[in-house]
């Protein structure tokens, strides 16, 4: 009997699984339509997300957080003050590596826009819009190594196997378009660590997402053969009333599930993602404006993934995750930091400029919520021949559009850039404002995992949208 009730239970948890789980506010799930639009848990103000990933760690002194006094000091000691202030946190080993010398930007500043902010000359095309964006200039991650880093970013954890933040708001959310995924990545190169940054985790297999590529066909094998096409919708129902039948017997197996609804997507998205990725339908003003002409062939990678995301969110793709990487090292500049800096900027500054000028001129940025990150920042330390270490103690994301109070600045680092000093914020609480952005109740969206409710934002009360940033 004992053994009897356990597989009842076991069957009942099966399906609670595939459900998303029986707690307040976890979405309920068709797992042969994971992706139908789910209500959020209040109004929201943003709709989608585009995440615009800078791998490898851009200097803040270098692009967005000004420091007079670094310029200053430029070759002498990190003052003792600053010095035993950092060594008495958990970011003491980010003078590992370094001389006890620092280095100012060797980059020209200036103010922009009716609020004045400071960018520097690697972002001038971006600086046109600073009256657009929210500074967050106190961010701070729980490691300085690149992949933990990363992961937490990504996922709210710095150990990899957990779910990250474009799963979660599928999970919650589902997604406008029927026709294209839900959750989308465009790259060259993946982020350091790896598929763990992006992937579903212990969510169920359909919040997992899908790469597309910006040239050729989207998708790599979507088209069947020219031979097979006249019958293929019928051969994919055979394969669903098969899969239907072999799932009745196996209820809340959702990989079976993701499966069965993989194939469908697939059908449909065999139009509409050629239809999303035909970039050429853009005029040639605008295909220009983000750098499709450009001299430099990485920023015209970057402006065509930067389009394409635009397209992605127009036709109500829920969240788009976007790689600047085209090699390994990204923004790893732990030597020669201007042989690094200038030309990923240049790949990066007009098209994300002309990124947010397309949202808005189209009336998709007050529903569009656009983030610019990284895993960590660098050090006003040198390092090497005039380069900077990795340091998660103080560094600079910006947010625009859905709903994000703009011309802001928040927070701060120390006088020299070193580490936040005023309003710090971890991980957890941007990923926070995102949910809340999105009208998701960040503490109640939960997945149960081994009996436990796991959360993006870690256990209940440990996080809080950040001040300021949501209007």
């Amino acid at each position: 009997m004992g053994a009897g009730f356990g597989a009842v239970a076991l069957t009942a948890l099966r399906q609670i699984e595939a459900r998303g789980g029986s707690g307040a506010g976890q979405p309920v799930i068709d797992p042969l339509n994971p992706f139908a639009p789910r209500a959020p848990h209040f109004a929201p103000r943003a709709k989608s997300v585009i995440f615009l990933f800078m791998v490898g760690g851009p200097s803040q002194l270098d692009t967005f957080d000004y420091k007079p006094l670094l310029q200053k000091l430029d070759g002498k000691p990190v003052p003792a003050s600053i010095r035993q202030a950092l060594e008495a946190t958990k970011h003491a080993n980010v003078f590992h590596g370094c001389k006890d010398e620092l280095m100012g930007s060797p980059y020209a500043w200036k103010q922009y826009g009716q609020s004045g902010m400071w960018v520097s000359e690697l972002y001038p095309q971006v600086a046109e819009h600073v009256d657009d964006l929210c500074f967050i200039h106190s961010v701070q991650a729980d490691s300085n190594n690149h992949g933990p880093a990363s992961y937490q970013m990504h996922t709210g954890d710095i150990r990899p196997g957990k779910a990250s933040l474009g799963s979660w708001v599928t999970y919650g959310l589902g997604t406008q378009n029927q026709d294209l995924p839900g959750y989308v990545m465009l790259f060259d190169a993946g982020p350091l660590g790896g598929a763990a940054n992006y992937s579903n985790g212990f969510l169920p297999a359909a919040f997992q997402p899908t790469r597309l590529r910006d040239r050729g066909t989207p998708v790599l094998d979507l088209l069947p053969p020219e031979s097979m096409a006249d019958g293929q919708r019928r051969t994919l129902d055979l394969i669903r009333d098969l899969n239907l039948e072999h799932r009745g017997t196996r209820p809340g197996y959702s990989e079976l599930d993701a499966r069965i609804a993989s194939y469908e997507l697939a059908y449909r998205m065999q139009s509409a993602a050629l239809e999303v990725g035909d970039l050429e339908q853009e005029p040639a003003y605008l295909r220009r404006a983000y750098g499709f002409e450009h001299a430099d062939q990485r920023t015209q990678n970057f402006a065509r993934k930067c389009l394409l995301s635009r397209r992605l969110v127009e036709r109500g793709v829920r969240f788009v995750q976007v790689y600047d990487m085209p090699d390994k090292d990204g923004w790893d500049a732990h030597a020669k930091l201007t042989d690094n800096h200038t030309p990923r900027a240049r790949w990066t500054d007009q098209p994300i400029a002309a990124l947010l000028s397309d949202l808005k001129q189209r009336g998709l940025l007050d529903s569009t919520l656009v983030v610019w990150a990284s895993e960590f920042g660098r050090t006003p330390m040198m390092q090497g021949e005039k380069g900077r270490q990795h340091n998660a103690a103080g560094f600079t994301v910006w947010l625009a559009g859905g709903g994000v109070r703009p011309g802001t600045r928040i927070g701060s680092t120390d006088e020299i850039g070193l580490m936040a000093a005023e309003e710090p914020v971890p991980f957890r609480d941007l990923h926070a404002t995102v949910l809340t952005a999105l009208g998701l109740k960040y503490e109640s969206l939960s997945f149960e995992v081994n009996a436990r409710q796991e959360r993006l934002t870690g256990v209940a009360g440990s996080a809080k949208p950040v001040r300021g940033v949501l209007g």
